[in-house]
């Protein structure tokens, strides 16, 4: 059963397209911190291509040096950011004008990229579906914050990602992975 778009709980959607005056973003921004957890900005003009993308993450994200630059890096290092020294909280990380990544050719690898990191770090699975016995999970979603374009312009380019399925949730769009490799397991006690 399918249900409202959340950054404070450890499940589905994983990727968020709102406009940045929705009041559902204060609400659970506002949520997530008071339960401890932490929001970080990333600016979305900076992120342009894939090689200034992965700058930017290891860069607002304190990844180690070792990051290799690449999409399955990235997934490994956002999946793994509490062991590299990101600390324990649960986090959001919000995209600010977002609206130039539409053009984007990248936009639906970027989109499953994000979803597969959401879904081990939210699940703490490893990249065979299999619970890591060493590494408790943690809430992690990301959100694309739109000024002009509405939402539900991202549609096609972000479902293009692999295994990604969208939804029109109220006024945003959802990505979550779909498929026998990305079962919506319920979080674990």
């Amino acid at each position: 059963m399918r249900t409202h778009a959340t950054l404070t709980e450890r499940r589905s959607p994983w990727v968020v397209f709102a406009r940045h005056d929705d009041p559902w973003l204060s609400t659970e921004t506002d949520e997530l911190q008071r339960q401890g957890g932490r929001v970080i900005r990333l600016n979305g003009e900076e992120l342009r291509d894939p090689q200034a993308l992965f700058a930017t993450f290891a860069r607002q994200l304190g990844f180690p040096p070792y990051f290799g630059h690449n999409w399955d890096a990235l997934v490994d290092c956002l999946h793994d950011w509490h062991g590299h020294g990101g600390d324990s909280r649960d986090a959001a990380i919000l995209i600010d004008r977002a609206d130039g990544l539409l053009g984007a050719e990248f936009l639906g690898c970027f989109v499953s990229v994000l979803c597969q990191a959401a879904w081990r770090a939210n699940l703490q699975l490893d990249a065979d579906g299999i619970p890591a016995e060493d590494t408790p999970p943690f809430t992690l979603h990301f959100t694309f914050l739109l000024t002009a374009t509405p939402p539900a312009a991202f549609t096609t380019a972000a479902a293009t990602g692999m295994d990604v399925a969208v939804t029109q949730e109220e006024n945003r769009l959802t990505a979550t992975l779909t498929g026998p490799d990305w079962p919506d397991t319920a979080p674990r006690a």
